[in-house]
């Protein structure tokens, strides 16, 4: 029965690399190159059945790929239910344990399925963030398969193979600890999703949006299955029910904040979490022993030092609008009582328009004109009806309590001229929501992370260096307004990220999808889930 297995699976190979991986009418292999490589170097001999018997790695591997929810990961998405048919046959009918072509399609199946996962849980679902590129290779080569393979089939460990391709940050064991608590008690309902907004002025895509709109509060209870919503007003009834029903208020109206709850259910939540589990598998493998560490949906950073949270403080981050890019770099340079020269695309969309009507607008702010020579310049003497994508001028705040930089700013390498700072807006940091900035990452407790930075640039001083600065000099020279230049001697790494989710305590937290990038990811990776 080997050899057969083998002739036939050379015939399978065969024919899925005439037809694009697909080997009959039901299987399809998504990792075909690799698989087929594989074969073609083993003389295509079964990995997982021998003299017509499974081998034992055989039912590691099945009830692994059963439970994989718990990874993080969709069984569905490793032939589950092609192989549990097809092992059932194998399993209780003798015939067709004489059916070599069956041996073939199992062996296939499950090779496909484990290079699948090992993929998944290496490198996740997502497109490659270049944000991290530089760390690691984002590629997975033909020989990390067969070496993982190889490797399983040799020790006949699949439990720590998994674990050892898994990432080690504290944070991802503590999301996937807690996705078990989550699976245990998830309401599994699958309700449909409502995609929006709808495209404007479509009244195909407003119609479907309507239809899937009215299906999703028919499941919900807010319509029954014989009530028709033939005008407006007997939608608006509907939608106030639902409202009533989730503790809303109770307008009658569709909008992003009702579409959001009615999208808020345990099946999307699961998303959000593997999402985020994935996330993690484009961070550095081995984080930095210190670094700053700033989430954009919780509005916190943390500074981390030798896997302990040195502290947390609160943040302002950009609006939808004006994001706050997703980056790595490293805090090179602080400066006290700095100035604020504007970024064109505030000058270009917020500034000019105003400036077009009233010249003196920037002297209502704070701000003033800069030429290329560093002279100030009259904006009245401007003509600023011949300009609409920009301006030959900087437009700048001097320092001081009211600069909106506030007193200290950190500078790190980056192509977005963005930057850490203080605010002259403190009192902003209460608001539970905090996408604000216009793309600046604004820190509540800039001073700790300030006065961190000096402490550890003294701590690592080798012998016959000298610093020029201290805790103490930052204090003086912020105590006398005065704006000084610092380099940083031993640069603090610094994350800007985006996790939606985190394990606090026993309990995961969901935080607001403010830029919406995990709704991104659900619709292109996840919408089949």
């Amino acid at each position: 029965m080997d050899e057969q297995t083998s002739q036939s699976i050379q015939q399978a190979l065969e024919f899925g690399a005439a037809h694009n991986g697909k080997i009959d009418d039901t299987l399809h292999l998504k990792l075909f190159s690799a698989v087929n490589s594989y074969y073609s170097s083993k003389e295509f001999a079964n990995i997982w059945s021998h003299n017509e018997k499974w081998m034992p790695l055989t039912d590691s591997l099945f009830q692994f790929i059963r439970n994989s929810e718990s990874y993080g990961l969709y069984p569905k998405d490793y032939h589950l239910k092609d192989f549990q048919s097809l092992k059932q046959k194998l399993d209780d009918d003798s015939i067709k344990r004489m059916d070599a072509n069956l041996w073939t399609s199992a062996d296939l199946m499950l090779t496909d399925a484990f290079m699948h996962l090992v993929k998944d849980l290496k490198k996740g679902r997502l497109s490659p963030d270049s944000t991290f590129l530089k760390f690691e290779d984002s590629i997975i080569t033909d020989k990390f398969y067969f070496s993982t393979l190889q490797k399983l089939l040799q020790e006949k460990q699949l439990t720590s193979l998994v674990s050892s391709l898994e990432p080690v940050q504290q944070g991802y064991w503590a999301l996937k600890n807690n996705l078990k608590l989550f699976l245990d008690s998830m309401d599994r309902r699958n309700y449909t999703y409502v995609a929006y907004p709808f495209k404007p002025n479509s009244a195909k895509d407003s119609l479907s949006f309507i239809k899937t709109f009215e299906k999703r509060l028919q499941e919900s209870g807010a319509i029954d299955a014989t009530e028709k919503m033939d005008d407006s007003t007997r939608l608006s009834l509907a939608i106030k029910k639902y409202q009533k029903k989730t503790g809303m208020k109770q307008d009658g109206k569709i909008s992003a904040a009702l579409i959001k709850k009615i999208n808020s259910n345990d099946v999307e939540r699961l998303k959000r979490i593997c999402i985020t589990l994935d996330r993690y598998k484009q961070m550095p493998r081995q984080m930095p022993e210190k670094y700053v560490w700033v989430n954009i949906p919780s509005y916190y950073m943390q500074l981390w030092d030798m896997d302990t949270v040195v502290f947390e403080s609160k943040i302002i981050c950009g609006k939808p609008d004006t994001k706050t890019p997703l980056l790595y770099s490293v805090i090179s340079n602080m400066v006290t009582y700095p100035t604020w020269t504007v970024p064109n695309s505030i000058i270009k969309k917020q500034y000019l328009p105003k400036l077009k009507t009233n010249p003196f607008y920037l002297s209502k702010l704070g701000l003033h004109l800069v030429d290329s020579k560093g002279e100030t310049v009259d904006p009245a003497t401007v003509k600023w009806s011949k300009y609409t994508n920009g301006i030959p001028y900087k437009v700048m705040q001097g320092s001081g309590d009211d600069n909106a930089l506030g007193v200290l700013k950190f500078n790190f390498k980056n192509p977005y001229s963005v930057y850490l700072h203080d605010t002259n807006q403190r009192y902003l940091f209460k608001n539970g929501s905090r996408a604000l900035s216009h793309g600046c990452v604004r820190v509540e407790q800039w001073d700790r992370l300030a006065y961190y930075i000096a402490a550890n640039d003294s701590i690592n001083l080798k012998p016959g260096d000298k610093l020029s600065y201290t805790i103490d000099s930052i204090k003086n020279w912020l105590a006398a307004k005065e704006r000084k230049s610092i380099s940083v001697k031993n640069g603090i790494p610094l994350f800007i990220a985006y996790f939606s989710c985190e394990a606090k305590g026993n309990k995961i937290k969901f935080y607001e999808d403010i830029y919406g990038d995990d709704k991104g990811m659900r619709d292109k990776f996840f919408s089949d889930k």
